[in-house]
């Protein structure tokens, strides 16, 4: 049903291929129009939309905190609220494989 099609990027000129199997994930996430970049060039953009808000997408706020097992500082994805202990990412393992057993 869809072919490989050869497009020009709109910021380098180059020509890059929109593959059939690109074309189908579009169509099922219901997107109407082609890329208009390369990889390379969205791949910049989205470096660029990313650096005016500080964080890469996806990127999550790390909070720093002491280990209420071993005592070592250690970076967590989430906020404490200090009501329950914290654990680093070694004693969390150590303490997630022997609840598993």
């Amino acid at each position: 049903m869809y072919t490989d099609q050869t497009l020009t990027c709109i910021d380098c000129s180059a020509d890059f291929v929109f593959t059939a199997g690109e074309q189908e994930f579009f169509a099922m996430k219901g997107f109407q129009n082609k890329p208009t970049r390369c990889v390379n060039c969205r791949n910049v953009r989205r470096a660029e939309r990313a650096g005016a808000s500080g964080k890469r997408p996806g990127a999550r706020d790390l909070y720093s905190v002491t280990c209420s097992e071993c005592g070592q500082n250690a970076e967590v994805p989430f906020q404490p609220r200090g009501d329950k202990p914290v654990l680093c990412r070694d004693c969390f393992q150590r303490a997630r494989t022997s609840v598993a057993r």
